[in-house]
């Protein structure tokens, strides 16, 4: 491939995006609402033929093989093109960059064998197959991963997997091939070191797809998440995903990268919001004057300005944390922008409808649906709640850390101090 920087293949990509993908919008919505969930038009095929020869195919892995196709970018240097993808929330796929499955790649790339990269690696990579992700459960609060129940036992010759999962992605999409399950696999071991890694051919007898589920009320989309009930699934014992009670290690490979790509696409996505409620607010009259005229208006224009540019940098300081120092050492940067971005989406989301109105609460904008995927982001890959306890925890340690000693005896009042005292 000629030799692009990646600043050079996001204007590729922008290009791409508005010569291919918008022109696309309205023929995808009319497709989705028409045919069944996961089926695909004709086109996308030609699409992803098309990305693929101008060298945006595979960008968000920067550990790539040696032979495998793709763009290998960093986390910070593909950062800023996951913004341009989530313009439209099913760009990426054309791009072989969408979630779950560029997570899934990146997990058999880490810590799939040889034999696990040759049967499912390769196809994903080819954009031939897609696959799901197995982890929350519907009967478990499952952002304490340790209530996860779903049990695989080990029978010798294959894994027994018995257990209830939903928002498993791909549902019904062609090529859907495969989940990875996060289950209990040795429930007498130490709390992190109960569950395991598999996966899951969906094609297994006792593997049952209960419903597709709406998001919000929001039932048509291109990348339905399935509610999934495992019943004596009888998988390899071949198809263990790293190493046996490792199975939130596993889990943790796709979250950081995963959670950097989600909340770049919805600053995109929120980009788009933005840029139309602009368009909006320059048509529509009210009160004898354009409503980009009105006070209100410019402050919805003006605070979803910062709240982006703010989100934006943080981002990029998690992406920049994240090559640097791996997962585990940009844990507390990874939290505060799934914190952030996710609060800034919906804000900017609530303010487009605003703008809109009548028509920002239906489905002939993007409006309500992008509103209703930013408030299901602030549960998504982990509630705002578990991230908010993350950063304080690692903020107390930090901040003791750097001042050992402590600060308050410089700048506070020391009341045990008899010293300062007066006498009458």
């Amino acid at each position: 491939m000629e030799d692009l920087t990646a600043v050079d293949l996001n204007a590729r990509l922008t290009a791409f995006m508005h010569a291919e993908i918008f022109p696309r919008v309205k023929e995808m919505k009319q497709f989705v609402a028409e045919n069944p969930p996961g089926a695909r038009p004709a086109f996308m095929a030609d699409l992803k033929s098309r990305a693929r020869a101008q060298g945006l195919w595979n960008m968000g892995l920067p550990n790539l093989p040696d032979w495998a196709p793709g763009t290998r970018l960093t986390n910070i240097e593909f950062a800023p093109m996951a913004e341009t993808l989530g313009w439209v929330d099913w760009a990426a796929e054309v791009f072989n960059c969408h979630a779950p499955d560029l997570p899934t790649m990146e997990m058999l790339v880490s810590i799939g064998t040889e034999a696990q990269k040759d049967t499912w690696l390769k196809p994903m990579l080819e954009g031939q197959v897609c696959t799901g992700f197995s982890m929350t459960e519907p009967d478990t609060a499952s952002s304490d991963a340790r209530n996860i129940r779903t049990r695989i036992e080990d029978m010798g010759d294959h894994w027994l997997v018995n257990g209830h999962k939903w928002f498993t992605g791909n549902s019904g999409v062609p090529g859907w091939a495969f989940t990875v399950l996060i289950g209990v696999s040795d429930p007498e071991a130490a709390p992190y070191a109960r569950h395991s890694a598999l996966i899951v051919p969906v094609d297994l007898p006792g593997v049952n797809i209960v419903r597709d589920i709406p998001v919000l009320g929001f039932s048509h989309r291109s990348r339905p998440n399935a509610e999934v009930v495992f019943d004596n699934v009888r998988v390899p014992k071949e198809n263990l995903l790293g190493e046996r009670g490792k199975g939130f290690v596993a889990a943790q490979v796709r979250l950081a990268t995963a959670r950097i790509h989600h909340c770049m696409r919805s600053i995109g996505g929120a980009e788009l919001m933005l840029a139309l409620m602009c368009e909006r607010a320059g048509q529509r009259e009210t009160f004898g004057s354009r409503i980009a005229e009105h006070g209100k208006v410019q402050e919805f224009v003006a605070h979803s300005r910062v709240e982006l540019e703010q989100a934006r940098l943080l981002v990029l300081n998690a992406a920049r944390a994240l090559d640097e120092k791996g997962g585990k050492g940009a844990q507390a940067e990874i939290s505060m922008i799934k914190l952030a971005v996710a609060r800034a989406c919906y804000e900017v989301a609530d303010r487009a409808v605003q703008v809109f109105g009548a028509m920002g609460m239906t489905d002939d904008s993007p409006a309500a649906d992008f509103l209703a995927a930013m408030r299901a982001l602030r549960i998504y890959d982990g509630p705002d709640e578990v991230h908010v306890r993350t950063i304080a925890r690692h903020e107390f340690a930090a901040q003791s850390a750097a001042y050992p000693d402590g600060l308050m005896q410089y700048f506070c009042t020391d009341f045990s101090d008899r010293s300062r005292w007066r006498t009458a």
